[in-house]
């Protein structure tokens, strides 16, 4: 059971940012090592750096792809109730809680509840999009039945 929308916003965010710092943590570290190397002229110190240029870049995208979650959280209101699934919503179905919002995946609650931060672009979405509560939509086969819009 979803107590309060805003709980889910901020845990969303939390996850966000801490994504953020880890990756950033990274190519620090990343970068340190890189600078460290420059001393050193072996051939095998060139693959192992070129390996870390690799994870560099591996760890500024995701970095990238993070920031832009954040950038999409930061344009829903908490506090807003909508009938109608959209950006923004989280929806109680038949088999589970969906947070319309980042393609963060699976967010524990603190009470225990499990809800799917999704985007706009999950395949489930594009099934509820529009859809109010005692609608049904199928997806994978399965039918399911709105219960709650938030």
């Amino acid at each position: 059971m979803i107590t309060n929308k805003q709980d889910l916003y901020y845990k969303c965010l939390d996850t966000v940012n801490r994504q953020i710092e880890k990756y950033q943590k990274e190519m620090e570290q990343i970068r340190e090592s890189m600078e460290n190397n420059d001393a050193h002229t072996d051939y095998d110190e060139d693959d192992s750096k070129g390996q870390l240029l690799n994870d560099f870049e591996k760890y500024a995208e995701y970095l990238d792809n993070s920031r832009k979650m954040k950038e999409k959280l930061s344009r829903i209101d908490p506090k807003h109730y909508s009938e109608q699934i959209d950006f923004g919503s989280v929806v109680e179905t038949s088999d589970n809680y969906y947070f319309i919002s980042a393609a963060i995946g699976k967010v524990v609650l603190d009470e225990g509840s499990t809800v799917y931060a999704i985007s706009t672009e999950a395949p489930i979405y594009q099934e509820m999009k529009g859809k109010k509560q005692g609608d049904k939509f199928t997806f994978n086969g399965n039918e399911q039945e709105i219960q709650t819009v938030h």
